[in-house]
């Protein structure tokens, strides 16, 4: 018999039964398409192990005009600048406090008295110019920064310092405390308590122990004025962190921008710096309003009053509940709400820009879930996926179910959108509704116009353009982060990586696969019968396993299967094999393996029935 050409199209698709989808791809991890044929993907190392603390939710690259690159990495307890390798600490400060005495306990907790400390627990603090050795404790000891582990009250907290105490009881030392920003929520979860759900779901007059309420997560978003970075942290203040101030110097808050918004970007190339979900009133943030957006005047971040001789303004979106997340696009910035789609032209004076919502029931789900491409939006909506590209069309999409189905409602607000340009690909990372921090991705390939799917855990992520490669953060919620200058740090720690860089998790193997659809004869009439194979790689290193099962009915959950190994030198493989219909998995689970699948014969038979 002739041997049969087995192939496939690009992309997956589980929207359909394996039987079903004959002739296409059904499951896969780790592998994209490239040129209609499926790849393992590229490789990652770490730049940074474990070093940043908390979750990252947001990352920016740029280059100064001096050419240096830095990337802004924002958590939910902290916000670093990484540059050339190092990432420093550059946190706003909230507050400056003076420590009036202590209390130790002849170990390392140290309660720390301050009678307006206006501190939450897991905040940190820096503590200076102790005045002298509290119970045993150097005053050069007590000089360092740490996490406040406890909230006894409004006037005291505890610290864990590095050197115990010799005694137990009060000190009368003085220090000066210096306050960060207080932290936030590593991930989004229901807020619980009255007025949270139904009406008489639960008993009268008392808190509710289910939710529709969604309490977000701590986030950052990022842009550029010029040289320097404008940073808002989400409901709360936008900062600006100066370029040529250095590494050792923190953001600083922006003094006459409103004091509670939801996220930041600045316009181009008319360089209108926007707040959206801002105050109606500056300065008074009982005022702010989800659907509300500002934009300073042309040039300048401080100026946000209205007045005839500036370009200062306002608007509020109709069509939502809350502004969700904008992008630069072509000649507009889009703002996406729960709900709408909506977009801001500048126009020039007198009225700066206009404001017109160009699609209905189309919201973005989070902060960062959508991306501009050459003019082309993307963006992952709670139940679908969209695109615009001067007209609104949602995307068909063949492993939607896959997606939607068993995507965390609480989690949503932490999805991230990345762009790989080298490889035509936009890729969502979200949580599936067993985890509680992102544990999948889903990639869409806009020049091939194909999905795939997979596990890769990421929280941030940006496209080659600064650097070479894509660089990207995952998380771990037990990882302490490896700084010995903070004590009593708890867990929660991030690691920064550069992507397509070699073939493997850094030193350990990626187990990569992608499986097919069944494949019959005749509809499955006759069993078929498979004596051989002859592969063919476009790229092979090491070696990939090429399994077939085969199955009687498509129900049949105990297949028979066949596995060959595959090396670059593999000419054909003998096997014998048989069943109504069969299927192939690719894979590879070593260190250095690589490969690009282009297509199988099989010599595939007419069989009979026993």
């Amino acid at each position: 018999m002739p041997l049969t050409k087995i192939a496939f199209a690009p992309g997956i698709d589980k929207q359909d039964t394996e039987y079903g989808a004959a002739g296409r791809w059904t499951d896969s991890d780790f592998v994209r398409f490239r040129y209609g044929l499926p790849e393992k993907i590229g490789g990652w190392i770490k730049l940074i192990n474990n070093t940043l603390v908390g979750v990252a939710r947001d990352m920016h690259a740029w280059t100064d005009l001096d050419g240096v690159r830095y990337t802004a990495i924002g958590t939910d307890r902290k916000l670093y600048i990484y540059s050339e390798g190092v990432a420093y600490d550059i946190t706003p400060i909230r507050a400056t406090g003076s420590i009036t005495g202590f209390e130790t306990f002849s170990n390392t907790t140290v309660t720390v008295t301050d009678p307006s400390h206006g501190a939450e627990v897991g905040d940190f603090v820096t503590i200076s110019s102790t005045s002298g050795a509290v119970n045993g404790i150097p005053a050069a000891t007590m000089d360092a920064e740490y996490e406040i582990l406890t909230v006894p009250s409004a006037s005291t907290y505890t610290i864990q310092t590095a050197t115990a105490a010799t005694s137990t009881g009060t000190s009368s030392e003085t220090a000066t405390a210096t306050y960060q920003i207080s932290v936030g929520t590593a991930v989004s979860q229901y807020g619980y308590g009255w007025g949270t759900y139904q009406w008489g779901k639960e008993e009268w007059g008392t808190p509710r122990s289910t939710s529709n309420v969604t309490i977000d997560g701590r986030n950052w978003s990022f842009d550029n004025f010029g040289e320097d970075l404008l940073a808002t942290v989400n409901n709360g203040n936008t900062f600006r962190w100066d370029t040529s101030t250095g590494t050792g110097t923190r953001a600083a808050v922006i003094s006459n921008a409103p004091t509670v918004s939801r996220f930041n970007l600045v316009s181009m190339p008319d360089r209108h710096v926007f707040l959206f979900g801002t105050e109606t009133t500056i300065g008074s943030s009982t005022t702010q309003d989800d659907l509300f957006l500002r934009f300073a005047s042309q040039e300048d971040y401080n100026t946000w009053v209205p007045t005839a001789t500036n370009t200062a303004g306002s608007f509020r979106i109709q069509d939502g509940s809350k502004i969700v997340t904008a992008v630069r696009s072509r000649n507009a910035v889009l703002v996406w709400t729960d709900t709408s789609l909506n977009a801001l032209q500048f126009v020039g004076a007198p009225f700066t820009f206009n404001l017109t919502q160009i699609g209905a029931n189309c919201g973005a789900v989070s902060l960062h879930s959508a991306v501009d491409v050459n003019g082309t939006a993307f963006w992952m909506s709670q139940n679908s996926f969209y695109k615009f590209d001067g007209a609104i069309s949602k995307m068909p999409c063949s492993v939607q179910d896959y997606v939607f189905e068993d995507f965390s409602i609480t989690n949503q607000p932490e999805t991230f959108a990345a762009v790989n340009s080298e490889f035509n690909e936009v890729t969502w990372f979200y949580t599936s509704n067993s985890a509680t921090q992102i544990d999948r991705f889903v990639t869409y390939n806009y020049l091939e116009d194909c999905w795939s799917t997979g596990s890769l855990a990421r929280t941030t992520w940006i496209d080659y353009g600064v650097y070479q490669k894509p660089y990207a953060t995952e998380y771990s919620t037990t990882a302490i982060a490896t700084n010995d200058t903070i004590n009593g740090l708890t867990a929660g720690a991030t690691t920064l990586f550069q992507h397509e860089t070699g073939d493997d998790n850094v030193t350990t193997a990626i187990d990569a696969f992608i499986e097919s659809g069944d494949f019959d004869i005749a509809d499955g009439q006759p069993f078929l019968h498979i004596g051989r194979g002859i592969p063919n790689f476009k790229d092979l290193t090491g070696t990939v396993d090429i399994t077939l099962r085969f199955k009687t009915y498509p129900s049949s959950t105990t297949p028979t299967t066949v596995t060959r190994t595959i090396t670059p030198t593999t000419e054909k493989f003998d096997l014998r094999g048989r069943g109504r219909q069969a299927n192939i998995r690719i894979d590879s689970d070593a260190v250095g393996d690589k490969w690009r699948y282009g297509t199988l014969r099989l010599d595939v038979q007419p069989d009979g029935g026993r």
